[in-house]
């Protein structure tokens, strides 16, 4: 890929491996005076994935979400920006409705060119999901920073948050894991075409299933997985919900190229920051230890993770392998003590 923009030059990070440290972000939060609204429904308190605030007719979803480069092909970059930031109104059960763009730029460094190429691509993909690109903001800084501003709505018994989950209900997950781990064989010249497209394919595929799924109340919770890891967004939901879950490892869709590499010992460094904000809430008992840097890996529009009570379970995973055939069940929620989250070896129902 010689030949395309290389973005990566002006990113110390890639995509949403480049967020604050969970911890560290916990304790800015945490700072935080605490504030009411007599119309707010979802606030900053369970750190869902958009904020939700009641006004005439229903519902309003509204979200910010913009990262550094991932990938140095200024057109892919701006697909999967747009991709990832469209996620958090599915991921609450909502339809988009409109979206601005926000641009850091160093204007000084690379071709405007590459910037209208970015932006151009990330209003193909709100075409896409049947939403104008509507406007925006830009600013000039030493990297290249971009994502978008989305309005959304949701009918009011329709809502999702990541706090709704029950015992016995099944954990879905939409996407294979693994685009973390291919961004840090990209950036490091360490992927070849095949894993490079295997990227682009999931992270730039709108998680759109969130819209429908909103509309079944069987599904009780759900969010999208993004830089915390797959390890670190259930977590977000077990404490929300006050539950604890099992996964298990044999269950657990993974990009193929992501495997090898992750066997190979490429891993992204966030890995290894995720697993420090949560190794006392899991418990590992897994023989293929390959799996510890999949499971901790920092996904860029990953795909829902979805509590969905057993009744209805065929018919989501029905529904959901028409636009989402990696769709699996990865586990369950249990109202059991001890460690928070357990990995086990197997299948769910064959333990």
């Amino acid at each position: 890929m010689s030949d395309t923009p290389d973005l990566l030059s002006f990113s110390k990070a890639s995509g949403c491996g480049c967020k604050i440290h969970p911890a560290r972000l916990e304790a800015i939060l945490n700072g935080l005076k605490p504030r009411t609204h007599s119309q707010l429904r979802v606030g900053n308190e369970t750190r869902d994935d958009a904020s939700v605030m009641a006004f005439p007719g229903g519902l309003l979803v509204q979200t910010a979400d913009f990262f550094t480069p991932l990938v140095r092909h200024a057109a892919d970059f701006g697909r999967i920006a747009a991709a990832n930031a469209l996620s958090d109104v599915y991921a609450m059960g909502g339809r988009p409705v409109m979206a601005n763009a926000l641009l850091g730029w160093p204007a000084d460094g690379l071709p405007d060119a590459w910037a209208s190429e970015m932006l151009e691509a990330a209003a193909a993909l709100c075409d896409e999901a049947g939403i104008p690109l509507a406007g925006g903001h830009s600013i000039q800084i030493g990297e290249v920073v971009f994502g978008l501003s989305v309005t959304g709505a949701v009918a009011e018994g329709n809502l999702k948050t990541n706090a709704g989950a029950q015992a016995g209900d099944a954990i879905v997950l939409t996407k294979a894991l693994g685009t973390g781990i291919l961004a840090a064989a990209h950036k490091r010249l360490q992927l070849d075409d095949a894993g490079y497209a295997a990227l682009i394919q999931t992270a730039a595929r709108l998680n759109a299933e969130g819209a429908w799924l909103g509309e079944i109340s069987a599904v009780h919770a759900m969010t999208d997985v993004t830089g915390f890891g797959l390890l670190g967004h259930l977590a977000e939901m077990t404490r929300s919900s006050n539950l604890s879950a099992e996964i298990f490892a044999d269950s657990i869709p993974v990009i193929q190229e992501a495997r090898a590499l992750a066997a190979a010992g490429i891993l992204p460094d966030n890995t290894w920051r995720n697993w420090n904000a949560l190794e006392k809430e899991v418990e590992m008992e897994i023989t293929d230890l390959n799996l510890f840097g999949i499971l901790n890996d920092p996904q860029t529009n990953g795909g829902l993770l979805i509590a969905v009570a057993p009744e209805a379970l065929p018919s989501v995973l029905d529904k959901l392998q028409k636009t989402a055939p990696e769709a699996r069940v990865i586990g369950n929620f249990t109202s059991g003590s001890g460690k928070q989250i357990s990995v086990r070896n197997g299948s769910p129902g064959n333990q």
